[in-house]
């Protein structure tokens, strides 16, 4: 018999674990925060390049953000209002950038808008002056391509929260497109817009590979690469450490307004729920449409497609050193998917048992961390016991792993809360509590978004160019590096076939996983 009301969730899942995983997680970034607290000397202050790095970040990212958001408005608009053959492809195409390994589309717009690239070869041809990419605006210029999707799926996702009545209820009261735009769209966007900016504008903060293939020498330095470059070619400890809590500051405070702004949305979630809509008949607000839709498509694929054709070129003349780069990524890869279920699938289910947004917000540090303060904090902390280059590939596999955890909490969460909600009473009814709970309840429930969150994983680690560039040598070294080097050293068709291979392993790495989810989901 009942002994009186309990809190389902409460007896449902076991604290424990999920407790550890936090105070892992937290533990983790402490260290290497005091670390870095310790190697600082603010006696000394910042000089006039560390200012110079601050203000362009600030400025890049602010520029970043504001743009992605604004071109994001039209874009998602007219998918909302548009059925077409295809759409369901191409918004799954807009989720393509996030995944997309930086240095790959580094590489793609370079293709497209580089010195030599297909926009100046057009303007030679036309006897107009060639466009640089490098420096500020080309920093910019990545950045939206990179943010500007996403922005789109937040906005997007908006859209679909909008009820289809009160289109129905405009539409009777025969309202124009501009005044239905202001009674009906405009308040949403009022909410919805703010988070977006935020959560864009720390992504663009915290920016490294696109800053160091395409910032342009001091005048375009940001802070991840100031660290970068006081830590592996100075060794100057103390900058690092000083301008790594400069970071964490930005970073952090921007953070905590993204987490309170940005609406707990399914970033995997269907948008295609069919939602009339009446003002949108007109001629001119077709041709409108389909012309936003078209350019951004374009925006999306052409550098995907430069990729592509320049590495099928470039893979005869790749060095052996590729494919062993290739097998330490897929590597680290595995391993970064495996610490973030292991720390994701405890903590969510804790953060669902117990409502709390503090231990939520305990897993989402790693939108205020950055991967290279991390990486300082922890070649401090080994550096005076081993050699920190021993341990390249575990840091990174752990910083990946923790950069990753804020998305996979944010896919986990919702559906989690929605299966203790459903089935707590039963389970408990039952008896089925703990390992059982997991086994039987939220396992089998949780397998699409699993995977899900795997593939994104293993995709964000496959290109990442964070930790890594801190902690390599000639002998560990990731593909997204090895890119790099060959960029670097003039070997671009190699380089190019290169970023075909990382390429598809990315893709490959989140399809398999995306794709097993869904099939045990379905089975």
């Amino acid at each position: 018999m009942a002994q009186g009301a309990v809190a389902i969730s409460r007896v449902s899942i076991s604290p424990k674990t999920g407790i550890s995983a936090a105070l892992l997680v937290l533990a983790l970034i402490l260290l290497a925060l005091v670390a870095v607290l310790s190697r600082a000397d603010a006696s000394t202050g910042l000089g006039a390049g560390d200012w110079a790095a601050i203000r362009f970040t600030v400025a890049q990212a602010a520029c970043s953000s504001v743009l992605s958001v604004l071109l994001a408005v039209p874009v998602a608009r007219a998918l909302a209002r548009r059925r077409f053959i295809g759409r369901g492809a191409l918004v799954t195409l807009l989720g393509a950038p996030f995944i997309l390994p930086v240095i790959v589309a580094v590489l793609g717009l370079l293709t497209v808008f580089g010195r030599s690239g297909w926009i100046n070869g057009a303007l030679e041809a036309l006897g107009l002056p060639t466009v640089s990419i490098y420096g500020f605006h080309g920093v910019v210029l990545a950045h939206v391509f990179f943010n500007m999707p996403l922005a789109t799926r937040l906005l997007l996702q908006g859209w679909q929260t909008i009820p289809a009545e009160r289109f129905r209820l405009s539409a009777q009261l025969r309202l124009t497109p501009r005044a239905m735009f202001r009674a009906v769209e405009l308040p949403m966007l009022g909410q919805v817009v703010p988070g977006a900016l935020a959560l864009v504008f720390v992504i663009c903060l915290t920016s490294f590979a696109v800053a160091l293939t395409l910032g342009g020498g001091p005048r375009a330095t940001t802070i991840e690469l100031a660290i970068y470059q006081a830590f592996r070619f100075d060794f100057d400890l103390g900058r690092a450490a000083l301008l790594s809590l400069v970071q964490l500051v930005l970073a952090g405070g921007i953070a905590l307004l993204a987490l309170r702004f940005v609406p707990m949305v399914s970033v995997g979630g269907g948008l295609d729920r069919l939602m009339p809509r009446w003002d949108a008949q007109g001629g001119m607000q077709r041709v409108v449409d389909a012309g936003v839709i078209t350019l951004a498509a374009l925006f999306l694929l052409v550098p995907l497609a430069a990729v592509v054709m320049r590495g099928l070129l470039g893979l005869p003349v790749m060095p052996v050193s590729v494919y062993h780069a290739a097998g330490v990524s897929v590597a680290v890869a595995l391993g970064s998917i495996i610490v973030l279920l292991a720390l994701a699938l405890p903590m969510a289910g804790w953060i669902v048992s117990r409502k709390g947004g503090g231990m939520e917000a305990i897993g989402l540090l790693g939108l205020s961390a950055s991967p290279l303060m991390i990486g300082t904090g922890w070649f401090i902390v080994i550096n005076p016991y081993a050699d920190p280059f021993d341990f390249a590939l575990p840091v990174t596999v752990l910083v990946n792993a923790m950069m990753a955890l804020p998305f996979a909490l944010r896919i986990l969460v919702p559906p989690m809360r929605d299966a203790v909600q459903a089935y707590g009473r039963l389970s408990v009814m039952l008896g089925v509590t703990g390992w059982k709970l997991w086994q039987v309840l939220l396992l089998p429930r949780l397998r699409r978004q699993i995977g899900f969150a795997a593939g994104l994983t293993g995709a964000l680690s496959m290109g990442d160019l964070g930790v890594i560039a801190l902690f390599a040598d000639p002998e560990r070294v990731t593909l997204p590096l090895q890119m790099v080097r060959l960029m670097g050293a003039y070997q671009m068709d190699a380089a190019a076939g290169a970023a075909l291979v990382l390429l598809v392993l990315s893709l490959g790495v989140f399809w398999i996983c995306d794709k097993g989810g869904r099939g045990c989901a379905e089975t």
